[in-house]
Formats: C-alpha cells, sequence, structure tokens
C-alpha cells in the first residue's frame, strides 16, 4: 500500500508514470544497496575501470613500480582476468617474497586457472608468513582445492578459518558453501541455520554489516 502512495505521489509531482517507475526504483535501488547490498554497485565497476588505466599508466611510465603492478593485478583478479593477473604476478615473487597479500593474490590466479598444485603451495606460503591475512579467507580456498579429493584435510581448513570467524555470518555462509559442494549437505544446512542464530544476537550497527550474508544464508537454506 506505501509503495503505490508513493508511485501515485510520485506520478503527481512528475506528470508521467514512466518517470514516476524509473525514480521509484532508483529510490529502492539506493535504500537497497544503504541497507542490505544484495544488488551490485553501478560505481564500483567504473571506479575499478579508471583505476586499472591509471596503474597500466603509472607502469608503463615506471616498470618497476612494484606496488602499481601488485595493484594492478590484485583488480585484475576482481575482473576475473586471471591469467592476466598471473602474467604480473609470476615475475614480482622475489620482490614481494614476504608479503602474504601477494602469495594470496597469485593463488586465487592459479586456482581460477586450473593449477591447483601451485595454488596451494602460493597460498601455503601467504598462511605462514601471516596466519590470518585476508581474514583467512586462504583457508576457504585451500579447503575448496582439498574438497573433493580429502575431505578431512578442507574440514581442517575450514575449522582454521570459522576460528578466525566465530561471529561473521559471512564466515558460516562460506563454510555452508563448501560444505556443500563437498556433499555434506547436513552440515551445510547447520552452517545457514547458525546464520539466522547469529544474526539474531548481533547487536544493531553489526546487524546492518552482516544483514546481506544473513539474508543469503535465508534465501540459500530454502532452496536446501
Amino acid at each position: 500500500m506505501g509503495k503505490i502512495l508513493i508511485f501515485v505521489l510520485l506520478w503527481r509531482l512528475t506528470g508521467s508514470p514512466i518517470i514516476a517507475v524509473i525514480v521509484l526504483l532508483i529510490i529502492f535501488y539506493v535504500l537497497e544497496r544503504r541497507y542490505v547490498g544484495l544488488t551490485p554497485s553501478i560505481v564500483k565497476p567504473l571506479r575499478r575501470f579508471r583505476t586499472i588505466r591509471r596503474l597500466r599508466q603509472q607502469v608503463a611510465m615506471n616498470p618497476n613500480d612494484i606496488p602499481a603492478k601488485h595493484e594492478l593485478a590484485r583488480l585484475l583478479i576482481e575482473r576475473k582476468r586471471f591469467a592476466e593477473a598471473k602474467s604480473w604476478l609470476m615475475p614480482m615473487q622475489d620482490a614481494l617474497e614476504n608479503s602474504a597479500e601477494f602469495w594470496d593474490d597469485l593463488g586465487t590466479a592459479l586456482l581460477q586457472l586450473g593449477e591447483r598444485e601451485a595454488a596451494q603451495a602460493a597460498i601455503g606460503n601467504a598462511l605462514s608468513i601471516n596466519p590470518r591475512v585476508k581474514y583467512g579467507t586462504p583457508y576457504l580456498r585451500l579447503a575448496t582445492i582439498h574438497a573433493k579429493t580429502d575431505p578431512q584435510k578442507a574440514i581442517g581448513y575450514l575449522q582454521s578459518f570459522r576460528a578466525i570467524h566465530s561471529s561473521s555470518i559471512e564466515a558460516y555462509y562460506r563454510l555452508a558453501g563448501v560444505y556443500a559442494q563437498m556433499g555434506q549437505r547436513d552440515e551445510a544446512k547447520g552452517m545457514l541455520k547458525e546464520c539466522g542464530t547469529i544474526y539474531r544476537s548481533l547487536p544493531r550497527y553489526k546487524k546492518r554489516q552482516e544483514r546481506k550474508w544473513a539474508l543469503l544464508a535465508w534465501l540459500k537454506a530454502m532452496r536446501t
């Protein structure tokens, strides 16, 4: 009822039902981005494209700018251009041998390209340097590598990740995904159920941060 009243008001203000619908959709999009975050960002891809272009120019002028090359590769991974990201990362192994973030980025690119053994070695390097690098997400990648071939090892990595994120709904949601990939449906359901339990116990400010993952967990539980 409220939506209809808003639509009617916008129609009267704009003088056009089409413009009123467009304005209403924009309002819903802004509110969804602000309070939930399921819809994709319109601004982020444009900002990332501009940054990639700037970094390419920066590296062209200064081929020895290692931080710029690393940032460029990271953004290429976000764009799922894994082969190109690998081509930037591989020559930097000596320069960034003590960077946990670098080794995890390289492992991510290698994993997506199907080079599982090399990916496991790179991610292992990352965790040996900093076991909490990127809030423990390398453990999820290792669990993915071993999900089909060595379930017990995969579970061990999942538990390491869970120890870092004991109150994170995103962590439990991702755990459910890996358990499902391993064919352990009961464990996956348990993780999704735990998402709801954790969400209800969170303070208000934290619920805003975790709302997206709580909703995703609820939707996945409905389909499981």
